[in-house]
């Protein structure tokens, strides 16, 4: 049609304008024009240092669960899911869930979050940024006219700091005695997700069946160094560490440190000192990144003149695999019993059952997670998180997946940690992007 006929059609050119009118916001979600959108830095950093002034001082921020912090910090990112266009609740385990409807309602929601709550002096980013990148990747959405196919949730998870009670709720994986602890803010778990709007009596009610979500996306500082030592921009987490704790009783005999010849001595503190480091060369002589840790020690009866003889000290295993943590704890074991026989001593462990069982997040979402990282030009390595995640909770209600960002030092938890600006924008860019190539993708 030439320009000049235009004009003997007016109506029926205003229809079809706004046919592609209406429909411009699922056509831009396939066409590939979200491809080129990214998050607005400036705004996502000023969020971060607005909430780190509340419960912050120069100490450091404060927010514990359940406290009067921990509330305002929610009133506030209660204010930014509705500005970013979501529909706010808190449900029954105390978790802060915004809901933005998708274009298709019969597809399981895409779910991201994190947590806002702190250990006491901390930092600002732990939590908070995944937080805050998960309602900036909606409001850009919004502000562009694109709407995912998939629903989108922003979830801030309750007490993730004492416990994982949020997460740990919508796994089904929190036992009714966990409610009665105390938490640091000097209420009992129950308590204080009563005092977030929650109800533990209905606690149950929160609990995500498979197939009820799509996937779980959570963006987190590492907590570590080797992102930052390796110039590394991003890090896709392969999975959680199991953790297994022992408390280790080392006996001996207490005898006076005068009279007591060298050769005669069935010294604990120093059958003690042998076995942690050999539980040290145990983790080191195997291939791999499994850790052990010797924390706590305790010789009696603590005088200076009086051989110890018994010493308590804990031990901790950390690894990605059962079967390596078999492995170490067995070589601890075997060089255990080659310190008994040379001191005269008794090693004993005692296993402390603190169900933690390694946990891997979902291959597929990894592989969109490194595939888009590479159309962005963002250098990447898979790793291991040593630490627990509320991903961790997830990976057993849906595909679950983690993405790591460099802390500066390694540091956090303390008022010292920091995290570029440059690697807070890489981190919720590639949390946008990815979110984006998940919604196109058809569910497994």
């Amino acid at each position: 049609m030439r320009p000049s006929e235009i004009n003997r059609f007016p109506n029926l050119c205003r229809l079809t304008l706004g046919l592609l009118l209406l429909a411009w916001p699922l056509c831009g979600a396939e066409s590939g024009d979200p491809q080129a959108l990214r998050v607005n830095a400036e705004r996502l950093q000023e969020r971060i240092d607005r909430l780190a002034r509340i419960g912050g001082s120069t100490q450091g921020v404060t927010r514990l669960a359940f406290t009067e912090a921990d509330l305002r910090g929610r009133a506030y990112v209660t204010r930014l899911m509705q500005e970013a266009g979501l529909e706010v609740r808190v449900d029954e385990a105390g978790n802060l869930s915004g809901l933005l409807q998708g274009g298709s309602p019969a597809l399981a929601p895409i779910v991201l979050g994190s947590h806002i709550d702190t250990v006491p002096r901390a930092g600002v980013y732990d939590g908070v940024l995944g937080v805050m990148a998960a309602i900036e990747c909606v409001q850009v959405l919004g502000e562009n006219g694109i709407r995912t196919r998939h629903a989108l949730e922003v979830l801030v998870f309750a007490n993730e700091e004492g416990g994982l009670t949020g997460s740990r709720a919508l796994s089904g994986r929190l036992n009714p005695q966990a409610l009665e602890e105390s938490s640091r803010s000097g209420m009992s778990i129950r308590e204080g997700i009563s005092a977030l709007g929650g109800n533990a009596e209905r606690i149950s009610r929160v609990i995500r069946r498979p197939g009820e979500v799509r996937a779980y996306l959570e963006l987190h500082i590492e907590q570590g160094g080797s992102l930052e030592s390796e110039g590394t921009d991003v890090g896709i987490v392969e999975g959680f560490v199991g953790i297994r704790w022992w408390d280790v009783a080392v006996t001996g005999s207490a005898n006076h440190a005068g009279t007591t010849p060298m050769n005669a001595r069935r010294d604990a503190l120093l059958a003690a000192a042998r076995l942690v480091i050999a539980v040290n060369r145990a983790a080191t002589g195997l291939p791999g990144r499994q850790v052990a840790t010797v924390g706590r020690i305790t010789a009696e009866p603590g005088a200076p003149n009086v051989i110890p003889g018994r010493v308590e000290l804990s031990l901790e295993l950390r690894d990605l695999e059962k079967a390596k943590l078999d492995r170490v704890f067995q070589e601890i074991q075997r060089r255990a019993r080659a310190i008994e026989q040379d001191t005269g001593t008794d090693i004993d462990f005692t296993e402390i059952d603190i169900g933690v069982e390694p946990t891997l997040t979902d291959p597929n979402l990894q592989e969109v997670i490194r595939k888009t990282a590479g159309a962005m030009d963002l250098s990447y390595v898979r790793m291991p998180s040593g630490a627990a995640h509320d991903a961790q909770n997830m990976a057993h209600v849906a595909p679950s997946a983690l993405i790591f960002v460099p802390s500066v030092g390694g540091i956090s938890h303390s008022p010292q940690e920091y995290t570029k600006p440059r690697d807070v924008a890489n981190g919720a860019n590639l949390l946008l992007q990815t979110l984006i190539r998940l919604d196109r993708k058809a569910a497994p």
